[in-house]
């Protein structure tokens, strides 16, 4: 089974009396416990891509299946607990709520899913331990550095060990070096754990330790680059 499944999917926003369209007829199977990147040039829908595989938008024509269950019509309340259970996302923004301390960003996803106490806190000090971060678990991220606020971000992704990891431009707002370690960190914490991480970037690094390469232009998929087996799949 894969981790995300879209079959003809399709969508088109609307701005003021103009429509644009994001995505047209995308079908795509993510292979599970791969590192696969989403690129393209500005405009081109794979931001509008991610956010159909995480839940946060829903299509206009097509199906998106996850961990095999058809999201598309679940109802609003049943998406989001779904979404906060099975998903992990890392934004380029970082999205952390500054006035929770490191090891609370981290632990908020596992209050929301009701996780027992002490498994919280064994959970969370095993991923700051994993990103780098044991002694910084008591900062707030106005105290924090770009690249250990993403790395608290990574962290709070993989707190409900979820199978889909999902990152926008993660490296976006750091400098090379930085950008490089996080991705580094990534990939390390993917082949340890199995997941299946997904990134919107075109960010030659990002490009370069992907297993899976989708190319995307004009909401359409282009290309699809299979590293391990060199073989390059047309849309």
């Amino acid at each position: 089974m894969y981790p995300v499944s879209l079959r003809n999917v399709g969508k088109t926003y609307r701005l003021d009396t103009v429509t644009v369209p994001a995505l047209s007829g995308v079908s795509i199977d993510i292979r599970p416990g791969r590192f696969t990147v989403l690129c393209g040039p500005s405009g081109s829908g794979k931001t509008t891509l991610l956010n159909m595989m995480g839940c946060i938008d829903r299509p206009d024509a097509g199906e998106i299946l996850v961990d095999g269950q058809a999201v598309q019509s679940m109802a609003d309340d049943a998406l989001s607990d779904f979404r906060a259970r099975r998903i992990g996302f890392v934004f380029q923004n970082f999205n952390l709520l500054p006035v929770l301390t490191a090891f609370e960003n981290v632990e908020y996803p596992l209050v929301l899913a009701a996780v027992p106490l002490a498994q919280r806190k064994e959970r969370v000090h095993a991923l700051l331990h994993a990103v780098g971060l044991a002694d910084r678990a008591g900062n707030r991220p106005g105290q924090l550095s770009g690249g250990q606020r993403q790395r608290v971000a990574i962290a709070r992704a993989l707190a409900t060990e979820p199978a889909l990891v999902l990152a926008d431009e993660p490296t976006a707002n750091l400098d090379s070096q930085t950008g490089a370690e996080i991705i580094a960190l990534m990939r390390n914490l993917q082949r340890a754990r199995g997941a299946s991480f997904v990134f919107s970037s075109h960010d030659p690094m990002v490009l370069a330790q992907a297993d899976d390469v989708v190319r995307i232009r004009d909401g359409r998929i282009e290309s699809i680059e299979q590293r391990d087996t060199s073989t390059e799949v047309a849309a």
